[in-house]
C-alpha cells in the first residue's frame, strides 16, 4: 500500500513545469522524472493556505532519520537550479527529494540506494514555507 501525500497546487505547477521543460530539452530516459511524475499524480492537491503544517513541501528543511544506523541528517528540499550538497539543499530530482516531497512528519519510506534499501524516517519538520506564511518561494 502506498502512502497518501500531499502537494500545494503552486508546487505541483512548478514541479509539472520542470518535468515538462526536462523531457522537452533533455531526450532520454529519465526515470527520475517519471517517478516525480507519479508522486504527483497521486498526491492529494491543496491549497497553500491549507497544507498541513507536517507536510514536506518545497524548501522545507526536514530533520530525516536513517532507522538502520541512526544517523539523522538535515536537508532543505530544493528547485534542481538551487541545489547544493554543501548547504544540505537537495534537489527535487534527486531520488530521496521526490521520495521526501508530500511526505508528513513521522512517515517512514524506504529509500533505494545502489547497495540496497534504507529505511527513512521524516523525524521532524524544522522549517515548511507555508506554515511560516512564506507563500511565495
Amino acid at each position: 500500500m502506498s502512502r497518501q501525500i500531499f502537494i500545494t497546487e503552486k508546487d505541483r505547477i512548478r514541479l509539472q513545469k520542470l518535468i515538462n521543460e526536462a523531457k522537452e530539452f533533455h531526450p532520454g530516459s529519465k526515470e527520475y522524472l517519471i517517478n516525480l511524475e507519479q508522486e504527483l499524480n497521486r498526491a492529494q492537491l491543496v491549497d497553500s493556505k491549507n497544507i498541513p503544517h507536517d507536510v514536506i513541501t518545497m524548501n522545507s528543511k526536514v530533520l530525516l532519520k536513517d532507522l538502520d544506523s541512526g544517523e539523522e541528517m538535515i536537508y532543505t528540499l530544493v528547485y534542481p537550479h538551487e541545489a547544493n550538497l554543501l548547504e544540505n539543499k537537495i534537489s527535487v530530482l534527486a531520488p530521496v527529494g521526490t521520495a521526501i516531497i508530500g511526505l508528513r512528519e513521522k512517515d517512514i519510506i524506504d529509500w533505494e540506494i545502489p547497495d540496497g534499501i534504507i529505511k527513512l524516517k521524516a523525524e521532524k519538520i524544522l522549517y515548511q514555507p507555508e506554515a511560516a506564511g512564506d507563500f511565495n518561494l
